[in-house]
């Protein structure tokens, strides 16, 4: 029998930080250079994931590094404890799952319509309890999100699919089966709903074309500590065996890259010498390159990272967002902010998302020169920004703001940062412990 999650000491809240609101603003007065160490976070897309890998089995589930004031893991929170699933949290990012008595197999839409990571919990309750119905996802406002590769998978394992009223409903009476499954094209949240659903399915399941993301991999270790059989992780082709039953297990959620190359950014365009702390740049080194390119020092120190910029911005360099190993699509509206401030600008090809472009008309506003033909975009060099009073759109779009911001000349006001509290932890607390000039304030402050 499984034994009871215990509770966890409730961390207290750190000096620096206070209860948020989905209304405050971000207010920043550039032209202040970062020096001092950032610790870097458990990495959200991949905390999400474990969250939902949880109700594959009865047992508790710990996990450590756990960014947990995320508003991101809050709402999954909901999601997972509407169905009966306990969650306690505790401090320095632990947190502990047990979903032994699940009560509901229906994720409703007032919780998943905020978050399209939501639908993930689809295939762990569909290959444990042999139903599941989802509310179709919601989340960024940055392009569609279909979900037809997940259903795709889920079909070719047996399983029988209805759609109503805004409602996914999937059964497999009989369980799922283990199937051969070829994506069309590469699918992160795709591969990661196969996973699990594989992991308890009778037989040997083939993923085909599988998303070879650091997050998939943290995923496919979580799984076989907890007894799943699964081979060619950080591979386009990735074999699971389905076995009866997972165990509990303790797991520690990996670095959050996109958060390291977020800082990594941001020291380069302000300039000076942060040490990213618990970080790593062997998964973003399709960003090193542009950065050294540009003129920044990066180097790796006993599991730090160590970012620096002493003299002007150099060139710029043209990127294509592609799948990993390519440039990650989540630090293109940053990266976006930099080639303002480089010599010779740059070009950036948008192909994972036809809508993420939107930060765009935010950025002109605080004086960037940036034009758009189709889904690439030409970004003029050597501008001088301005404050300005802007709005984030979405959440990496609400980081690309707040870097123009340190450069821009004069204050610059954020609204809409409740994108930005999605994914990133405290981020006007770690870069006001480096020498920026940034706070939360509510709105209609002065």
């Amino acid at each position: 029998m499984a034994s009871p999650v215990k509770p966890l000491t409730q961390p207290a809240a750190a000096p620096a930080t206070r209860a948020k609101s989905g209304t405050d603003l971000i207010r920043i007065e550039g032209g202040e250079a970062l020096n001092g160490d950032i610790g870097i976070s458990g990495a959200k897309n991949s905390a999400l994931i474990l969250m939902c890998a949880a109700l594959l089995t009865e047992d508790t589930m710990r996990f450590t590094n756990m960014p947990t004031t995320l508003r991101d893991i809050a709402t999954l929170t909901k999601v997972l404890e509407s169905l009966g699933a306990t969650i306690a949290t505790g401090p320095e990012g632990t947190m502990a799952i047990q979903a032994r008595n699940i009560k509901s197999t229906k994720a409703d839409y007032d919780l998943v319509k905020e978050m399209r990571a939501s639908f993930l919990v689809m295939g762990p309750l569909l290959t444990r309890f042999k139903e599941a119905t989802v509310s179709m996802p919601g989340g960024c406002a940055i392009g569609t999100r279909p979900i037809d590769f997940h259903l795709m998978g889920f079909e070719a394992m047996g399983a029988q699919i209805t759609l109503e009223e805004g409602y996914v409903r999937v059964t497999a009476p009989g369980g799922l089966k283990g199937a051969d499954i070829t994506f069309p094209r590469v699918s992160v949240g795709a591969t990661e709903n196969i996973m699990m659903a594989a992991a308890l399915a009778s037989g040997v399941t083939h993923i085909f074309n599988a998303a070879c993301e650091p997050e998939i991999v943290d995923l496919g270790r979580c799984l076989i500590a907890m007894g799943a059989k699964i081979e060619g992780l950080g591979t386009s082709t990735i074999t699971v065996t389905g076995v009866p039953s997972l165990r509990g297990a303790m797991h520690q959620v990996v670095a959050d890259r996109i958060e390291t190359g977020t800082y990594m950014i941001a020291v380069a365009m302000a300039g000076g010498k942060v040490r990213l702390k618990n970080a790593s740049a062997e998964h973003l080194q399709a960003l090193v390159g542009p950065l050294k390119t540009a003129g920044v020092r990066i180097e790796e120190d006993d599991g730090d990272v160590i970012v620096e910029r002493a003299g002007p911005l150099k060139e710029g360099t043209n990127i294509v967002t592609e799948v990993h190993p390519g440039f990650p699509t989540d630090l293109q509206a940053q990266f976006m902010t930099l080639l303002t401030q480089c010599r010779n600008g740059g070009t950036i090809t948008e192909t994972i998302w036809e809508n993420r472009f939107m930060h765009v008309p935010e950025l002109a506003r605080m004086g960037a020169k940036i034009a758009i033909d189709g889904n690439t975009a030409t970004i003029a060099g050597a501008q001088n920004l301005t404050g300005a009073r802007v709005m984030a759109t979405d959440l990496r779009a609400s980081a690309a703001l707040v870097l123009a911001a340190l450069v821009a000349k004069g204050t610059t006001t954020i609204d809409r940062i409740y994108h930005l509290d999605r994914g990133y932890e405290n981020l006007e607390v770690k870069l006001k412990a480096c020498g920026a000039k940034i706070e939360r304030i509510p709105a209609g402050a002065p």
